[in-house]
């Protein structure tokens, strides 16, 4: 049995180990339905009509909301994260209704606004969706968290912090989304590092791998990453503190 804390994330509809917060819509989108069966395909085409058709709210609840909540029957666990995105997408999910479902919603509907995040919203706006992530200990929550908006918006001293998360609660740092650039020549990351690092050994416990290969990033010296051109990283940001 998975323990409900453990990272068994699954990828975007077999699309090379990458989640749907990398994946392009349409590409998402295309995938997706060469791996559903019939019945599903026709489901999530009309989720998606009614989606696009009615992206507002019709009572208390609309009728794109109710389909994020049958996507894991009507998909199946493997593909439901990337069904609910594109139904998030076709919507036009803006930031007020991602937040009433991520508030709202299951553990597995606030992963996948997460995912959502850098298809639907350009700006910082949606950071306290982010910031509520990071301090929880369920770590696919925390590895959603960690991808392209985060790593787009998320300020130097937050996005340092939830790098440790990751070490903390066992979260591999590869979901952590342009880790290579953000960490590069990042001083005060390194000396965080070398600091947790300090004292796990100081209390017999073992040092994560993952944290040297962090610690390697920062190196100053070493050739700088090239800007990412993944959907969804955008922008650069400072080292400041």
């Amino acid at each position: 049995m998975t323990h409900p804390h453990t990272v068994r994330d699954t990828p975007a509809a077999g699309l090379q180990g990458t989640t749907p917060a990398h994946v392009p819509p349409a590409e998402l989108h295309a995938h997706l339905a060469a791996r559903l069966d019939g019945a599903a395909r026709a489901w999530l085409d009309q989720a998606l009509d009614e989606a696009a058709a009615h992206p507002g709210t019709r009572g208390p609840i609309s009728v794109w909301e109710l389909r994020l909540a049958e996507a894991g029957r009507r998909c199946g666990a493997e593909y439901a994260d990337a069904a609910r995105v594109l139904i998030m997408h076709s919507a036009r999910a803006g930031t007020d209704a991602l937040s009433r479902v991520y508030s709202q919603g299951t553990a597995a509907e606030r992963r996948s606004v997460l995912r959502a995040l850098p298809h639907l919203v350009d700006g910082p706006e949606a950071l306290p969706l982010v910031e509520d992530a990071l301090r929880t200990n369920d770590t696919r929550i925390l590895a959603a968290a960690v991808g392209p908006y985060a790593a787009r918006h998320l300020a130097p001293h937050h996005w340092r912090h939830a790098v440790l998360k990751c070490l903390f609660t066992g979260v591999p740092v590869a979901e952590v989304a342009d880790l290579d650039r953000r960490a590069h020549a990042d001083a005060e990351l390194a000396r965080m590092l070398r600091d947790y690092a300090a004292e796990r050994t100081a209390a017999g416990r073992p040092v994560p791998e993952d944290l040297h290969r962090v610690l390697t990033l920062t190196d100053p010296t070493a050739t700088p990453p090239a800007q990412s051109v993944r959907h969804g990283a955008r922008g650069t940001d400072g080292k400041e503190s």
